[in-house]
């Protein structure tokens, strides 16, 4: 929703007429009907006024039928992509085996939508554009979202560092907490702004490890608190598994801030040029501790991978993206 927004916002300031509707969203089990209502849904005219163009951004929003159509994919359903592995062992026999069907169904409905059914497609990193690679007839061009429109800022680099995320597993931010254990000793603090299902954990897991009074849990925090965040923060790590996107890296480098990520962190490993805006080490609290000590150990670095994360962020722009996706 924050990308859809944020390109509702883009294309008003570019002289169009643009509005956000939310294709419908069934409960897990359920894609089957949500793909068909979205298939159903008219989206030729609003209001007696005929619809141009559209722009859908994630499943089931490409089975919106239209002349017009460019989907700036933001992801499928991980569950029977990438994630499939992970959600398959959670199942029985039986699950599993219902699951396989769907899963089937799941791909031919994706493979048809986005090669017939839509009139161009781009998608919002390279790690996305891979889990379409198994279909050849499947054509895509990688267009990286801008941060969101905000007053970014950059105070100073004394702060703790930051990690800025929902609070879910794939975030990994238990990732984070182990690794400042592991870089005890150097005086390392964490700020973590986000709330979600994994905070109570994260919250004993602290305690467990002996951490819990140089990590502050900011709870889900506004506009203006992620903003000073970011501009007091030494270095922003974010290390979530094989991210579809991750507008913190991006928001990270506006705000002139270097960051840490993994080597399978997706998105935010796409944007990370290693030692130049950031530090992509491997996924493991002491690889992560080893980038930290290094940050916290030398602000001029950081100072200056901040600055080269800015150049990056820079050269996306919002009045660019419209020129690509407006046909």
């Amino acid at each position: 929703m924050v990308i859809a927004r944020e390109l509702t916002r883009a294309l008003r300031d570019a002289g169009h007429d643009a509005s956000i509707l939310v294709t419908p969203q069934n409960r897990f089990g359920r894609q089957f009907s949500a793909y068909l209502a979205t298939w159903l849904t008219d989206v030729t005219s609003s209001e007696g006024k005929p619809i141009e163009q559209v722009v859908s951004l994630r499943y089931p929003s490409y089975a919106v039928r239209h002349p017009r159509h460019v989907c700036w994919l933001n992801h499928t359903m991980r569950e029977y992509y990438d994630l499939w592995p992970q959600f398959s062992a959670t199942l029985s026999a039986r699950g599993r085996a219902k699951e396989r069907v769907r899963r089937v169904f799941i791909h031919a409905a994706d493979r048809y939508l986005l090669a017939h059914n839509v009139t161009k497609l781009f998608v919002q990193s390279r790690t996305i554009q891979q889990r379409l690679a198994m279909w050849p007839s499947v054509r895509s061009t990688i267009l990286h979202p801008p941060a969101p429109q905000r007053p970014y800022r950059c105070d100073s680099y004394d702060g703790s560092f930051l990690f800025v995320s929902r609070l879910d597993r794939l975030k990994r931010a238990d990732l984070v907490v182990r690794a400042l254990a592991a870089g005890e000793g150097t005086g390392l603090t964490l700020t973590i702004a986000g709330d979600g299902e994994e905070r109570a954990p994260l919250e004993r897991l602290a305690v467990e490890l002996g951490v819990a009074n140089r990590l502050m849990f900011a709870g889900r925090v506004p506009e203006d608190h992620l903003i000073a965040l970011l501009a007091t923060c030494r270095a922003v790590i974010f290390p979530p598994f094989q991210e579809d996107y991750g507008f913190v890296t991006v928001e990270a480098f506006a705000s002139r801030k270097a960051v840490i990520t993994c080597r399978d962190s997706g998105g935010a490993a796409e944007l990370v040029q290693d030692g130049v805006s950031g530090l992509v080490s491997e996924p493991t609290p002491q690889a992560l501790a080893t980038s930290l000590r290094r940050l916290a150990d030398d602000a001029p670095l950081a100072e200056r991978m901040g600055s080269a994360g800015f150049e990056t962020a820079a050269r996306l722009t919002w009045p660019e993206t419209v020129k690509q996706l407006v046909i």
